[in-house]
């Protein structure tokens, strides 16, 4: 199963969203991330707290919706709010489109122990949805009973 997350700028949500399913359900789904406006470059912190919690980060990269006409992926999962308002490009009208509304860890105003607090939960909420999304990409399902069964893991 294919799957693309998409944050407006591509840096942080959408970013741990696809190192962790790569890492979790690698076997099962290739995940990739975009932006409708990639900043270019990866919050630090994303890579630090993907890094103490035994991800690799290894080829992440802050980039375009645009590069991925070809991947052509089976659920495109906004990861913010803004992102899920926006108009996703007409190649990606075939995909099934799911919400995940996470809390921005990188927007956090505060000390150290309470950015890597936000990190880190956002790190567990991301790895508790990934697992759901593994048990529905092993088991095959036709286009209707994959989004039945994504709507009943609660996304929308």
């Amino acid at each position: 199963m294919k799957i693309l997350y998409i944050c407006t700028h591509n840096r942080c949500r959408s970013i741990l969203s696809e190192a962790i399913s790569n890492q979790l359900a690698g076997d099962v789904i290739e995940a990739k991330s975009a932006g409708s406006q990639p900043a270019g470059v990866v919050h630090p912190l994303s890579l630090k707290y993907l890094v103490k919690t035994g991800h690799s980060i290894e080829g992440l990269h802050s980039q375009s919706w645009d590069y991925f006409e070809d991947f052509q992926p089976d659920i495109v999962i906004t990861v913010c709010d803004s992102a899920a308002g926006e108009t996703c490009p007409v190649y990606f009208g075939a995909s099934l489109k799911v919400h995940w509304g996470l809390s921005d860890p990188s927007k956090i105003d505060g000390d150290d122990a309470q950015l890597e607090a936000a990190f880190l939960s956002c790190i567990e909420e991301i790895s508790s949805r990934v697992m759901k999304l593994k048990d529905i990409a092993e088991q095959g399902l036709d286009r209707v009973s994959l989004k039945r069964a994504l709507a009943e893991l609660g996304a929308h």
